[in-house]
Parts: C-alpha cells; structure tokens; sequence
C-alpha cells in the first residue's frame, strides 16, 4: 500500500486589536509567521489562502501535508509561538487523510497541490441510512454523482477522509479558476440521488489562492519592508 497523508485545515481569525499595534510589531509577527511556515514548507506541502473579503469569521487558511501527526503536531507548535499567532485563534481545524475511492478509480493518496484561484472547502457528513445500503447501492448511486462531477473538468476534486479523526466524516475541497462552474456543479450536485444522504455539508469556505506573504499582508494591508529570504 502507498503511503498516504494527513491533510490539515487549518483556519485563522486574527483579533481586530492586533491591526492596532505598532506597524513594526506587527510586521515582527508576521515574520515570525512565515518563518515557521518555510521551515514546514521546506519539506512538506504547504499552501496558503486568504479569506479577506470572502468570510467574515476567518480571514487566512493554511493547507498542510504530512506523513504523519507527529510532523502536524510539531508545525503547530512551532507556529502557535509566531507573535502573530498570540493575536490569532484557530477558527475551524479539518484534519483528513488521503485515502483511494472505493466508487472511483481516481488517483487520491499522492499529495497533490491545489492549482486553481480558488479553493471551495467543506466538511462533509453522510446519513447512517447511507452505510446500512448494499455495498453495490451504494457504488450504483454514486456513479450518477460521478458523472455529473467529470461534467466540470475545470473544476477539481481534492476530497479526503476523517472517519474517527475529526467530526467530518470527509473534507470536501474543489479548486477552480471559475467560480460559476463549481457553483453550477454543487448545484447540479444537489439533484443526484445521492444527495439524498448528506447529512451536513456547512459551513462552506470560499478561498483565493495567494502566496504566503500576501496572505499575511493582507491581515493589516502593510507589505512587510525587509526582504523575505
């Protein structure tokens, strides 16, 4: 068996007084912030993304992936000490873990980067009634939900499981860099047959893909003025 990944959501909202300090303690935390992340980054899959504008509870979110906990455990320590994380709380954390499709030939235990300009981010939660079907059901209903999905190929699936790892049952998570097409397909979606069976698929995340430090810049609207290396 291939080995699979952890794959973290991890959700910050920066608290309002942080934008009121002192330009050059923030761009301290900010530096701090980013350090933590290169160290994690240099080794691992690590992407950004900023929320600004887009939600009004969270306003950066960091995707990481790793071999296994320890290494998430570690990042997150090391990060949680960033001046700018003393400003911050975590205001939704998914945790997952890559795994093949039993209804799809889809290739999803390598780690894989989110490509688009957005990235569309959900926990996702199935009815009980869902498990007590027949495993071949099960397979015929989601075929339909399939076919539907490969309607969209510009829009991309990034789906992993949660089962026992976190309340979700799955992290649903698309990119795209057309907006209307992963509308259009979520809403095409709802009339599957398999729909029938969700139980939850809230609360949904709108995200734009950016680097790192505009990420970060965005939290205060102040480019940092010493050079990142």
């Amino acid at each position: 068996m291939a080995e699979r990944h952890f794959v973290k959501y991890t959700f910050l909202q920066v608290d309002p007084a942080w934008r009121r300090l002192p330009a050059a303690e923030r761009a301290e935390g900010k530096r701090e912030f980013i350090a933590a992340c290169e160290n994690f980054g240099a080794d691992h899959l690590l992407q950004s993304f900023s929320l600004m504008g887009t939600r009004g509870d969270c306003d950066l979110m960091l995707v990481g992936e790793a071999e296994n906990l320890d290494r998430i455990h570690e990042f997150h320590v090391v990060l949680g000490q960033s001046g700018l994380m003393k400003w911050s709380r975590i205001a939704y954390s998914f945790l997952g873990l890559r795994k093949t499709s039993e209804y799809s030939d889809e290739e999803r235990q390598v780690p894989r980067a989110f490509r688009g300009k957005y990235l569309f981010v959900y926990p996702f939660v199935k009815t009980r009634a869902w498990y007590g079907l027949p495993a071949d059901e099960r397979w015929r209903i989601m075929q339909e939900h399939i076919r539907v999905g490969r309607e969209y190929p510009t829009v991309d699936n990034h789906t992993t499981y949660s089962f026992g790892l976190d309340d979700q049952e799955f992290v649903v998570a698309f990119d795209t860099d057309d907006v209307g097409a992963f509308l259009d397909l979520v809403q095409r979606l709802r009339t599957t047959e398999a729909s029938a069976f969700t139980q939850r698929d809230t609360p949904s995340f709108t995200c734009i893909n950016t680097s790192l430090e505009r990420a970060v810049n965005a939290l205060d609207g102040e480019a940092l003025t010493v050079t990142l290396t």
